[in-house]
């Protein structure tokens, strides 16, 4: 169900209030309804030419919201993940149903770590919550979990800030790839929490925002969100960025994470290894912002025991937009077979440093923030 009439975000479940504005409201990307039997949503796939909320209240429907990307970013997924426990524990408690929710919810996009990660801390702890308990505690910990991400993503925010200090120049050009603002998160970002900060304390911020084919992530949630905060931005190509660098308009780069190993490798968006090479090349700083959720343990060296998904040709094949007569459709503008890995992989090497909410870390140390 979709609409734009649904209950204020900030309602009072939450602790303190939302960082991020939509025109001039505050919001988060998800929050439970008022009687706990469902969640609202940004549709992240009308964006940016419709803002339109989305309430989900059934486990299928959670799932395909993340299969579809209506929700996306791996911290948003993971907490949305763990409400899509709750509500199928407020209709159906038994081992059973939290056992289905459990695998149902993990297979619905398996690359980012966070999904996993948040499903099953809820599922262990609810299993030894006797039946009558479960439904309650299980939207207890998911609002926990939504809480827990503003307050890491702020921490990001104070860390990555230290490194933009670091550039001694009038104007700061920054490279960001894909979406890790607080669209993929549950408020304030990863990649793009220092950004902002930094553009708050007066700083003059510029932002290259990669278009981030097939799904253009960059150009139509990055470019929208930095829109809505009024931070000077320019979108390119993906295959801009090298030259940019070669020209030294290019201050550093900064991307999230969906999957980071134990040694610092770190997989994101389909691209993301691109400019990693650029950047090293042109010895511009490579920065990774993403909480410690983000980090696989099992994760290590070529040990790559996870799927990179592949996903539907026609993300490439296909293109939204709006027509002439401002309708939001969509075209076709290619025939042939189309091969669409959503994430590559960049060595811990090419990585300059990975930021988290404890610290700012060489990638080849990250294993000292979880122990």
């Amino acid at each position: 169900m979709l609409s734009t009439d649904i209950v204020d975000p900030l309602f009072t479940i939450f602790e303190g209030v939302s960082f991020m504005l939509v025109e001039g409201k505050h919001y988060r990307t998800i929050w439970p309804n008022k009687d706990l039997s469902g969640v609202i949503i940004i549709d992240q796939t009308l964006l940016p030419f419709e803002f339109k909320l989305g309430e989900l209240t059934s486990l299928d429907e959670v799932v395909e919201a993340i299969k579809f990307m209506r929700v996306r970013g791996a911290p948003l997924i993971g907490v949305t993940g763990a409400y899509g426990i709750a509500i199928a524990l407020t209709n159906n408690s038994t081992d059973q149903s939290l056992t289905d929710a459990k695998k149902k919810l993990i297979e619905s996009r398996p690359t980012a770590v966070n999904l996993s990660w948040a499903v099953n801390l809820v599922f262990d702890q609810l299993k030894k919550e006797v039946r009558s308990n479960r439904a309650s505690m299980a939207w207890k910990l998911a609002n926990k979990l939504a809480n827990e991400d503003i307050k890491t993503n702020q921490s990001i925010g104070e860390f990555g800030l230290k490194l933009i200090h670091k550039v001694k120049k009038s104007r700061i050009n920054i490279l960001t790839h894909c979406n890790a603002g607080w669209l993929a998160t549950i408020d304030y970002g990863t990649a793009l929490s220092p950004i902002y900060k930094a553009f708050k304390e007066g700083l003059d911020i510029h932002v290259w925002v990669d278009e981030t084919r097939p799904r253009n992530q960059g150009m139509n949630l990055t470019a929208w969100e930095l829109g809505q905060e009024n931070i000077p931005h320019t979108i390119i190509t993906d295959n801009a960025g090298g030259l940019l660098m070669q020209r030294g308009e290019v201050d550093f780069v900064i991307v999230g994470a969906d999957r980071i190993s134990i040694d610092g490798n770190v997989c994101n968006k389909i691209g993301t290894y691109l400019k990693a090479l650029a950047a090293k090349t042109h010895k511009i700083p490579f920065y990774v912002a993403a909480p410690l959720s983000t980090i696989d343990s099992s994760y290590h060296d070529e040990n790559n025991l996870f799927d990179i998904e592949c996903r539907d040709e026609d993300e490439i094949l296909k293109i939204k937009g709006m027509d002439a007569s401002n309708n939001l459709t969509e075209v076709k503008i290619g025939y042939s077979s189309a091969y669409n890995p959503a994430f590559d992989i960049t060595p811990a090497k090419y990585v300059s440093k990975i930021i988290c909410e404890k610290g700012i870390y060489n990638p080849s140390d990250i294993r000292e923030a979880l122990e």
